[in-house]
């Protein structure tokens, strides 16, 4: 009940005339860059940082918001009528919905994405209220070793998940612990990483690391690869469902959602994995498998659904661990960390209403986002014609300005350069981009827990173990880093057993 008066409490301060206006900007922006290829929501909300430094916390986090449930929303527009994910979340949509937009039923794809992802997004939100204080309770009860374990897990896992291979991940994790620990060590006062510049004593910021990363970082990797003729955009109407359809998509809206949110909580769990399962799940329960490769609408709904589930999960752990679990999760915790918040559990306690609002609006952006996804499906398809030069060159001007803004210092400006040539290198060489950016964040921070862990213990390694939650994260981590081993050695031979039987 406690819950729920907060909530309420909550709703009471979102549906303020600005606060809603908020909203409706980030739902927008959010739509707006979801639909167009290769601008994500966290490039948006990393050239949006800078800007948010003069309002309410509470309103930036409100349009952070809507900016990252709106482009779950706007890249399966993409999908369907380009055939081009906006997100690798909507990479499984576009597989059956790119088929329905060629064979003339693009508004009937468009529609069952936009319902379900409503209903997904609703639904998660709601777990995200019954699931997230009892995980706040727990989290408060855990000590500095707990703690750094849980990191540990969430740089393994990062790394481990996402990416092309481990190897690739692992080395985009070190160059974004690396980037952490320039500045002047916390404890000794020494400098680290500096070079002797004194721009760098203080480290480097994080929104800088971020623009630098993603818009600059992406704005070079498609100047490479630029074409000036946009995407042939098969043409759409107003989108709508027949009774056939609805059949056929609510139940895997629900199962979409049933995979998505779970995924999402879990530190490194992405909405990769849960679109896939959602995909093959669908096709295996199906009663019109052969409609499979050829536009099922079973195949966009449900991963549509486990994409929008996926996203409200992940701010299960960014809330109550201070945990991101994915790119726009971690630049809104850098956000939180540049108003002077400390994420995890002990914001629920200093910072309720802020945190209860947060949450009240996902709801309010769930109700807009399917308002406007509705009736201006064909307006935003209009949005892949805009020429990628111009698009691109805006974004650069924006990511400057936005850069130089942070502490107005013309170093900055050769810190983003720097960083955006680093981005650059990273797609060309397949290194996934989250790990630096987890890196970055929470590099710092499990140094701080692992040297206190330590000083309880005089120093010994021992101090690294504390009670059984850290026992159970160290068995985790040893499983998913020896698990390409145990596959090999272990359930391969158990396989070729069973089948010689």
């Amino acid at each position: 009940m406690d819950n729920l008066g907060n909530l309420l409490d909550g709703f009471a301060n979102v549906v303020t005339p600005m606060n809603l206006l908020f909203a409706l900007i980030g739902v927008t922006i959010g739509t707006a860059v979801g639909v167009l290829p290769g601008i994500g929501p966290a490039m948006t909300v990393a050239l949006l940082l800078p800007v948010t430094y003069g309002m309410e916390p509470v309103q930036a986090l409100i349009m952070f918001a809507g900016i990252f449930y709106g482009g779950m929303y706007g890249g399966s527009t993409t999908s369907i009528l380009l055939n081009t994910p906006g997100e690798s979340s909507s990479v499984v949509t576009a597989i059956e919905g790119n088929k329905m937009a060629k064979a003339g039923r693009a508004a009937q794809a468009l529609a069952t994405a936009a319902i379900g992802s409503f209903v997904a997004g609703t639904i998660a939100t709601l777990l995200l209220v019954v699931v997230t204080p009892p995980m706040v309770k727990f989290a408060i009860s855990l000590g500095a070793p707990d703690y750094f374990a849980v990191m540990l897990l969430s740089f393994v896992a990062v790394t481990a998940v996402l990416g092309s291979s481990r190897v690739r991940g692992f080395a985009s994790l070190l160059i974004g612990l690396v980037i952490g620990l320039i500045g002047i060590d916390a404890v000794s006062g020494q400098q680290r990483l500096t070079f002797g510049l004194p721009q760098l004593a203080d480290g480097i910021d994080v929104v800088v690391v971020a623009v630098g990363i993603f818009a600059v970082g992406e704005a070079l990797w498609i100047a490479a690869h630029l074409r000036r003729k946009s995407g042939e955009v098969i043409p759409v109407g107003q989108p709508w469902m027949g009774r056939e359809d609805w059949k056929r998509s609510w139940k895997p809206w629900l199962r979409g959602t049933a995979l998505g949110f779970p995924f999402g909580a879990v530190p490194a769990g992405g909405a990769e994995i849960p679109t896939f399962l959602s995909y093959t799940t669908e096709k295996k329960l199906s009663k019109h498998p052969e409609d499979f490769g050829r536009g099922a609408i079973e195949g966009v709904a449900g991963p549509e659904a486990a994409n929008n589930a996926s996203a409200a999960g992940t701010l299960v752990p960014m809330l109550a661990l201070g945990l991101p679990t994915n790119a726009t999760a971690a630049v809104m915790l850098a956000a939180l960390q540049q108003w002077g918040f400390q994420p995890g559990p002990l914001l629920f306690t200093r910072e309720s209403a802020l945190v209860w609002t947060l949450i009240a609006s996902l709801f309010i952006g769930n109700l807009l986002l399917l308002v406007l996804n509705l009736p201006l499906a064909p307006a935003w398809a209009r949005l892949l014609r805009i020429p990628r030069p111009y698009l691109y060159a805006g974004i650069l001007f924006f990511a400057t300005m936005g850069a130089y803004a942070v502490n107005a210092q013309p170093f900055d400006l050769f810190l983003l350069l720097t960083l955006g040539l680093l981005g650059f290198g990273m797609r060309r060489f397949g290194l996934p981009i989250l790990p630096l950016i987890v890196g970055v964040i929470l590099g710092p921070r499990a140094e701080l827990q692992g040297r206190r862990a330590l000083q309880l213990s005089g120093g010994e390694l021992h101090g690294l173990i504390g009670g059984w939650v850290s026992w159970l994260i160290y068995a985790t981590i040893a499983v998913v880093l020896l698990w390409p081993l145990i596959g090999r050695f272990v359930v391969r031979p158990l396989r070729g057993r069973v089948v010689t039987a």
